[in-house]
């Protein structure tokens, strides 16, 4: 196809995004400006241009999640936005991926630095050869872990993560300026958001967070996964630092179900309700993913949860509650009402834990809590404060 085509798809997809979130001007200038279609050869022009994430990389050991991929365009918008890059910045992204975001660092950083890496050789090489192609030789690429110190352009005005992160490395503080801000996609409790932080000394204070996904960085295994089924149909996913006990949790189906909770919260369709997850997070130790497969929500093994493959649940012991809904029309404009079922002794008293986080995300559905980071070794501020292995995430509301 010509390159009007792919100029008019491009643009296309820009005012897409733009129908649903605000962008800086630059960032606009950027998405406009980078050829998406040059960083996914063999891909059509057409799904080049969709708001769709794409494989370049399948993972080697056969599992769900790609080893790489090229990130949905709208996400990558709303990361560039949260990253406030300014012209002279020397930025360093961790997961250079297909090259693009790069390239798009480089339109935003013009009179700056852009330094890329990424673990895996291929995903390296792919980055370099399309940056090439599309005129970016300036980008830096580099095979490296980034998790590791990337010492070459440090220190960093801003960093990017593009890969999904259980934990900010030391590493990181020492290459990134006091003043500097970082984005990531940061997991915590089984959710992952774009969270936007500003070193402030020792400390990373957020001002900006939204619902996202991403392929893990490789190198944090710090989450775990208990069977609530013998064949995995049924399973909850929780962090190192919960207790959890996994074998008293391969029981808690055995009970019959509890009567379960209902709250006076209702939401319309297509209406998001993530933020009660967010909610419990900040003050409960005990909220977990919890995924159902579609044979076990047909084969009836557990009411139907609100997201079957991923729900906030709490859990404790052998029991369990978690969200779930039901359609109540006395309300057009809002007919879905959530509440909790629940499994096991103590599931009617987490039902009703997971009630009042419900209520207390219903009273105020946009807010959303301060985030501050420091290093382990340092004292946490005031708030819910949730371990890590080298640093601690305290939120507040």
């Amino acid at each position: 196809m010509s390159q009007t085509k792919a100029d008019e798809l491009r643009n296309a997809l820009v005012d897409d995004i733009l129908t649903q979130r605000h962008l800086p001007a630059a960032v606009e200038r950027a998405l406009r400006t980078v050829p998406r279609e040059t960083f996914l050869p063999g891909i059509k022009l057409e799904d080049a241009y969709t708001d769709q994430a794409v494989t370049i990389k399948d993972h080697p050991d056969g599992g769900p999640l790609p080893l790489s991929c090229a990130s949905v365009p709208s996400v990558v918008a709303m990361m560039l936005a949260q990253l406030a890059a300014k012209p002279d910045d020397n930025i360093l992204e961790v997961g250079a991926g297909t090259g693009y975001n790069a390239a798009l660092l480089a339109e935003l950083a013009h009179e700056g630095k852009v330094t890329a890496v990424d673990i895996d050789a291929d995903v390296a090489l792919h980055a370099r050869t399309t940056l090439n192609a599309a005129g970016y030789e300036r980008v830096k690429v580099l095979e490296r872990d980034g998790l590791l110190h990337v010492w070459e352009s440090a220190p960093y005005d801003r960093i990017m993560a593009t890969v999904g992160v259980w934990d900010i490395p030391t590493t990181w503080w020492s290459q990134l300026l006091d003043g500097g801000r970082l984005v990531l996609p940061l997991r915590w409790r089984g959710q992952t958001r774009s969270v936007a932080l500003t070193r402030h000394g020792d400390t990373l204070v957020s001002d900006a967070m939204e619902l996202c996904g991403f392929v893990p960085i490789i190198g944090q295994t710090s989450e775990k996964t208990a069977l609530l089924t013998a064949t995995g149909s049924v399973r909850v996913h929780y962090d190192a630092d919960q207790a959890v006990d996994a074998s008293a949790l391969a029981n808690t189906l055995a009970h019959a179900p509890c009567r379960g909770a209902w709250s006076a919260q209702r939401i319309g369709k297509g209406e998001t309700f993530d933020g009660v997850w967010l909610r419990a997070t900040a003050s409960d130790d005990r909220v977990c993913r919890l995924e159902v497969t579609p044979e076990a929500v047909q084969q009836d093994l557990v009411r139907k949860p609100a997201m079957p493959s991923r729900s906030p649940a709490l859990i404790d012991g052998d029991s369990l509650a978690y969200l779930t809904y039901r359609r109540e029309d006395a309300d057009p404009q809002r007919p879905f009402q959530l509440g909790a079922a629940a499994y096991g002794p103590h599931g009617e008293s987490l039902a009703q834990h997971l009630i009042a986080h419900i209520e207390a995300w219903g009273a105020d559905r946009t807010a959303l809590p301060r985030m501050t980071i420091t290093p382990v070794e340092t004292a946490p501020p005031t708030g819910h404060t949730i371990e890590k292995w080298e640093s601690r995430i305290t939120l507040a509301y």
